[in-house]
């Protein structure tokens, strides 16, 4: 082995233990920063002084990862996301029909306008203000992500144009679920019901 296979490895090495403790660095940050906007609500926003001191860290290891506390409300809304499509993804699993698949779906999406949950989701989209970013406010790719497990129910189901649609029903769903929020006004039975019809009734326009 010559010795700039060495120094490559060794290199390699400290590259992988570095990102691995960066990687650290950021779900520190971001669970911090969760639980910081939580406990702030919708009264106050927290500074970044606040969230570094609440994930032991430092300002440096703050700006190491996030340009600003903007771009790290856009993280944890993108982390938001991830998260809600693994939530879903283990409830549409256990259904045994695409109709239940929906039904568990649409009660997955207005889960997070309930309780603790929804108070959460309530703080970070008003500490995102103008960013026009994530589950509730945009962009079209947030939606597009939570619509991509409708597809096969909805192609099931015999749509035509199945991820179109599942697109059109995830605006709707997270639209009422955005209402929800800001009206604080969980959405109960009734909602599941009405939105998994409308959503149903999308995916079957013939019946």
């Amino acid at each position: 082995m010559t010795g700039d296979d060495i120094a490559t490895r060794i290199a390699q090495r400290a590259l992988a233990q570095r990102g691995a403790a960066y990687a650290e660095e950021v779900r520190r940050l971001l669970d911090a920063g969760l639980a910081v906007m939580r406990r702030c609500g919708t009264s106050a926003r927290p500074r970044v002084a606040d969230i570094v001191a609440a994930a032991g860290l430092s300002n440096d290891a703050f700006y190491r990862h996030f340009a600003s506390k903007d771009a790290l409300v856009a993280a944890l809304l993108e982390d938001g996301t991830s998260r809600l499509l693994g939530y879903l993804g283990h409830r549409m699993s256990r259904s045994t029909s695409p109709e239940d698949a929906v039904r568990e779906w649409v009660a997955g999406v207005l889960a997070q306008g309930v309780g603790e949950v929804a108070a959460t989701t309530r703080a970070v989209m008003w500490n995102a203000g103008g960013l026009a970013q994530g589950l509730v406010t945009g962009p079209p790719e947030a939606n597009a992500r939570l619509a991509a497990p409708l597809g096969a129910p909805f192609a099931e189901l015999g749509c035509a144009e199945p991820e179109f649609v599942a697109t059109l029903a995830a605006h709707a769903a997270v639209g009422h679920l955005a209402e929800s929020l800001w009206q604080q006004v969980e959405p109960g039975v009734a909602d599941i019901e009405r939105v998994t019809a409308f959503c149903l009734r999308a995916a079957r326009p013939d019946r």
